[in-house]
């Protein structure tokens, strides 16, 4: 049985700091995880000429070895669609934190790092039910954990409270859910991503040659927009990276996908993938449709990709606020205990 937020009620609002115990909030016998193919996740996001080498084929099956460790727990995606969790909840969640990216121009990696420790938290910790502010809480600390984790300017983690938010958290409220996040997740906070792998799979379909920066860019875009919703979620990272390698590639030539899925190697296996790219094509026909959800295909993503010539991926907080909304409830100490659980 998943832990239940009854454990911990006071930790939202105590003022004492003894509720950290060491067992449940801040102790870990496991380091922070870094591998070899994790630093190179973030290579598609750069230039191909700057003669960085592509991950080994040693790395790969490294990360592929370890890729369930950063994976929702248990029957997460099957408990979505029976309704044992709130679809609905995790779906506002994830669109306030795609509006939060935009606002401040952070990376597709920091938006689908909050994705994915957003999942990973709901599929191993129950939170109240009814409680509506235990999401957008959840919310802003995945996305200022993801935000320190990916980005060289990082905003306060009260700045961060924008994109129409229905509550306004302190920052030491949001720290002691950060720390909650952190003991749930193990610390497991470098996740192995679709990321780390399309690189290495555009380079392996494509005849051994660098892949383009358009391609790296198309990669990305459909990546982070299959993040936000669920269809993907039975899939692993490196079999989603392994489709959209070959859906890119389509779009400009033809590619044989038994002979494209073989290249792969043994890092992936030929059912799955196939079935995940009817997966992939069955969300774009979907999103195709009149007022349909943020399409795969159709371009409907825009992304701020981090380049010599952009400009700065961060606003100053006394630019970036929105105008202070009175529908808005803050929640400071007092408040949380008001009828908490």
């Amino acid at each position: 049985m998943a832990p239940s937020f009854d454990c911990v009620s006071t930790l939202l609002c105590a003022e004492d700091d003894s509720i950290f115990d060491d067992n449940d909030y801040g102790a870990t016998t496991e380091p922070l995880e870094v591998t070899c193919g994790l630093h190179n996740q973030n290579l598609c996001f750069h230039d191909r000429d700057d003669g960085l080498p592509l991950q080994s084929d040693e790395c790969v099956t490294e990360m592929v070895q370890k890729e369930c460790d950063h994976f929702p727990a248990g029957d997460y995606l099957n408990r979505l669609k029976t309704a044992d969790l709130d679809f609905g909840a995790r779906k506002e969640a994830v669109e306030w934190i795609e509006k939060v990216r935009e606002h401040f121009g952070f990376g597709p990696l920091c938006e689908y790092l909050s994705i994915n420790y957003l999942d990973r938290f709901l599929s191993s910790y129950e939170l109240p039910k009814g409680k509506s502010w235990t999401m957008q809480l959840l919310a802003v600390a995945c996305l200022s954990l993801a935000v320190k984790m990916e980005e060289t300017e990082v905003p306060l983690s009260i700045d961060l409270q924008v994109g129409g938010s229905k509550y306004v958290f302190e920052a030491r409220t949001i720290q002691r859910m950060e720390l909650l996040l952190l003991s749930t997740l193990r610390w497991r906070m470098q996740a192995i991503t679709p990321f780390s792998f399309i690189d290495y799979f555009l380079y392996k379909v494509n005849d051994e040659q660098r892949p383009e920066r358009s391609s790296i860019m198309r990669s990305i875009q459909i990546i982070t927009s299959t993040a936000r919703g669920v269809d993907l979620l039975e899939f692993r990272p490196s079999e989603v990276a392994a489709a959209v390698a070959i859906c890119v590639l389509r779009e400009t030539q033809t590619v044989n996908t038994d002979k494209a899925i073989s290249l792969m190697g043994q890092h992936v296996k030929k059912e799955r993938v196939v079935e995940c790219l009817k997966v992939i094509k069955e969300v774009a026909s979907s999103n195709r449709r009149p007022q349909s959800p943020i399409g795969v295909w159709e371009g409907a993503l825009c992304l701020s990709y981090k380049s010599e010539g952009s400009s700065s991926s961060y606003a100053s907080p006394s630019r970036s606020r929105d105008v202070p909304d009175p529908k808005r409830r803050k929640l400071n100490n007092s408040h949380c205990g008001e009828g908490l659980l």
